[in-house]
């Protein structure tokens, strides 16, 4: 890659000009700086191979830091643990110090490391086979997942004593066909969770079950195999392990890891517009900012919240550089859909130092490795304070100075970061939760588990009493199991894994073809295509576009071809939402409140042209294509007839007011819950066909939904109450997007309208 030349601004002075130039500075409202932090070290155990010693000192640790001794310690004296330290603390090396000691005796052990995505998974086979490669006895450690050709996949089930793969394919690759697997499952003496704080909500609660399927075949094997597992900070990791790995942890929380010093910097947009409350886009502000950090002098990284906005943003990084004379290969987008290969040569060339400038969705706020990073620019608070700190810690990895930098959008969660800076810096990190007994899923799973080996009477899967309950009901009214002498069999010829998904993300996708080319290019998820690849799209590859010319929606094709536009492409969708049952109901002044479960269908109806850097509507077309169905939770407010005559709410006109007071709602619940904004959807109607009075809905955004609708429901009061209190204390006239959304969208007079309907609807 050619050689770039460096920008005159060391990341030292890029800190130095933030603060004091007023262009930036006026803008920064919050700037918190965390000192360095020197190591703690320790020697490494006596019972550790001395082969395994004398190789990982000459690799590149010559000493361990002390949650790593202690994490080890607790691994070899057969103890499960969970190592919570912070990004870049050396977490790797707390799980491979026990396995790879247990691999070079020979004793015939194995271990099973999991990771929730195939780049991670990729990225540990690496670091593992770096430190194999140099030791006296071989060590067969294998990638198996998707990727993994036929012809391997025999010989790494017969030979692999280290087995690297993701839930996934444990679910309906390794799990069903156990018996092929009986090496691994005999010797296995360590199972590996990595990231365990990324098993949450339904995955979470999905994967919670395939590990009882896990223990359960590795018992039947003969082995007790010990969990070690790592997170980022969470609230409740012991806890969550618990749930999650259905045994108890011993937790590894002091981190002897020297830190670098850190700056975090909270950056509020100009205002642009004191009546409307606009202030200017984040993202031509991030584009402003980044001209501190062109030309190669400091490595940084930009997240966005779509892989449409890491496409524009690349596009302006590369424009940048051209105008400035920098080459603009050292500039790479990274998203969900590119191929494997891609992403890969963009991590490596991360970590070497070729590219300096790196532009993502969330798909590298996990811990795959990319090196030493000066600057972590961050568009937009990501939802909740986990992310936000993962997507910071990005920067500073190995323990020089680094810079995050979170640029406020003009939503209301935004504004409200941006003015309660402690919210982010100060509170605890949020606990992750799952329901391993949701009562679908936990039948999904105990299908599998009879499939995978039969049930014994009175034995439960997971300590759910209720399993032969369902173990009954699959023998006698679905007739998939046969019971005789005590035990359940599996009679059926399903092979249930297959149609059990662990996440919406592994179903279905597109493939996005190079027309010129004449080769596959990318992939979309199925409930993406309507937004990214319909015919007429602007599809973003590398900050070049491309037009989708055909789409053949059976087929799982789309077709693009290379044009250079002055515009991008965003979409406008329906969503429609239907009652199935409810489950409660309360009431509140004024209004009657439900949850339950709902059907939602979503459709898109048109596209708009907007151009580049102005962000000028400059067209706009049709969209035809399948709506996206699914049945999930939801809170509905019902306003009493009466006091929507009393409101004025038969007027067309004030429907703006009612949709607002939905906007903020959506906006508040991550305060409250800590879920991001986009968990919940929003769907608000003056009179719609099936209520006779206005309705707001509150959605769930995931099938089968993951509580959310439930936390709403207990804290609706609070909600309505704080909605007012921000609606009043915001200081534009007609409505922005710091509260009830554009004036634009909710009409002259929406402020007003909402400021009435949550007067009358909240408690003093």
């Amino acid at each position: 890659m050619t050689s770039i030349p460096k920008a005159s601004l060391p990341l030292g002075e890029v800190i130095e000009r933030l603060r004091s130039d007023p262009r930036y500075a006026e803008n920064v409202v919050t700037w918190r700086t965390f000192p360095a932090k020197e190591p703690v070290w320790t020697d490494y155990p006596d019972w550790v191979h001395n082969d395994l010693k004398r190789t990982l000192q000459d690799y590149r640790f010559e000493r361990l830091y002390t949650h790593q001794r202690q994490a080890a310690d607790l691994a070899h004296a057969g103890k499960h643990a969970c190592v919570v330290t912070p990004t870049a603390s050396g977490k790797t090396l707390c799980y491979n110090l026990p396995v790879l000691d247990a691999m070079v005796r020979k004793t015939g052990a194995r271990a099973l490391y999991l990771f929730p995505t195939k780049a991670l998974s990729q990225d540990q086979v690496a670091e593992v086979n770096a430190i194999v490669e140099r030791l006296p006895q071989g060590i067969a450690a294998y990638t198996y997942d998707g990727d993994t050709p036929s012809s391997t996949r025999a010989v790494l089930r017969q030979t692999g004593e280290i087995i690297v793969t993701n839930p996934y394919m444990l679910h309906s690759g390794i799990l069903p066909n156990h018996v092929k697997w009986t090496d691994l499952f005999q010797g296995l003496q360590y199972i590996v969770v990595d990231e365990l704080h990324a098993y949450r909500g339904v995955f979470g609660s999905h994967v919670a079950n395939v590990f009882r399927r896990l223990r359960r075949i590795a018992r039947h094997y003969g082995a007790d195999p010990v969990f070690l597992t790592c997170s980022a900070t969470i609230r409740n990791p012991a806890e969550h392990a618990k749930a999650l790995l259905g045994v108890d942890v011993e937790l590894v929380t002091e981190s002897g890891a020297p830190r670098g010093e850190k700056h975090f910097a909270l950056y509020n947009p100009p205002v642009v517009n004191r009546a409307l409350g606009l202030r200017a886009n984040a993202l031509e502000e991030v584009r402003r900012v980044s001209s501190l950090f062109a030309g190669g002098a400091v490595q940084s990284i930009y997240f966005v919240r779509s892989r449409q906005m890491v496409e524009v943003l690349t596009k302006y990084l590369k424009d940048r550089n051209k105008e400035r004379g920098f080459p603009t290969e050292s500039i790479c987008a990274y998203r969900g859909g590119y191929l494997p290969k891609l992403r890969r040569t963009i991590e490596r060339g991360l970590r070497e130092g070729d590219i300096h400038e790196v532009v993502s969705t969330n798909a590298l706020e996990l811990g795959v490795d990319i090196g030493s990073l000066d600057v972590a620019v961050l568009t937009g608070y990501p939802g909740t304070i986990a992310s936000m700190m993962q997507q910071a810690g990005r920067a500073g990895r190995r323990n020089s100075m680094s810079l995050a930098i979170m640029v406020c959008r003009s939503t209301a969660l935004d504004q409200y970061v941006a003015t309660h800076p402690e919210y982010v810096l100060e509170r605890p990190q949020e606990g992750a939760v799952i329901d391993a007994d949701n009562l679908i899923i936990f039948v999904n799973h105990l299908k599998c588990a009879a499939f995978e080996l039969p049930f014994d009477e009175g034995v439960l899967f997971g300590d759910n009493p209720i399993t032969t309950d369902v173990l009954d009901y699959l023998a006698r009214e679905a007739r998939i199991l046969h019971k005789a002498g005590g035990r359940y069999h599996w009679m059926a010829e399903a092979y249930p894994a297959e149609d059990i998904s662990l996440s919406a993300a592994d179903i279905d996708y597109f493939v996005v073809i190079d027309e010129d080319k004449n080769i596959v290019m990318a992939e979309v998820d199925r409930p993406d295509a309507m937004t990214q690849i319909h015919e007429g799209a602007i599809y973003g590859f590398q900050g070049e576009q491309f037009l989708i010319t055909r789409l053949e929606y059976e087929d799982r094709r789309a077709y693009a071809k290379r044009i250079n536009p002055d515009y991008f492409t965003e979409v406008e969708v329906d969503t429609d939402v239907r009652v199935i049952h409810a489950d409660a109901e309360t009431t509140g002044p004024g209004y009657r409140l439900w949850r339950g479960e709902v059907g939602v269908k979503t459709i898109a109806t048109v596209f708009k042209k907007i151009k580049f850097y102005t962000r000028e509507n400059v067209g706009a077309g049709d969209i035809e294509l399948p709506a996206e169905e699914m049945d999930t939770t939801a809170v509905w407010m019902l306003m009493d007839q009466p006091v929507a005559l009393e409101l004025g709410l038969t007027d067309p006109r004030f429907a703006g007011g009612w949709s607002g007071v939905g906007y903020l709602l959506q906006h508040l619940l991550p305060v409250y819950l800590g879920c991001s904004v986009g968990d919940v959807r929003k769907k608000s109607e003056i009179k719609s066909a099936e209520f006779d009075c206005p309705s707001l809905f509150l959605v769930d955004n995931v099938p089968g939904g993951v509580g959310l609708a439930e936390k709403i429901f207990e804290l609706w009061p609070k909600l309505m109450h704080s909605a007012r209190e921000m609606l009043d204390s915001c200081a534009c006239a007609a409505g922005c997007p710091a509260c009830i959304g554009p004036a634009r969208h909710v009409g002259s007079v929406g402020k007003e309208v909402a400021r009435r309907i949550l007067k009358r609807c909240s408690a003093p």
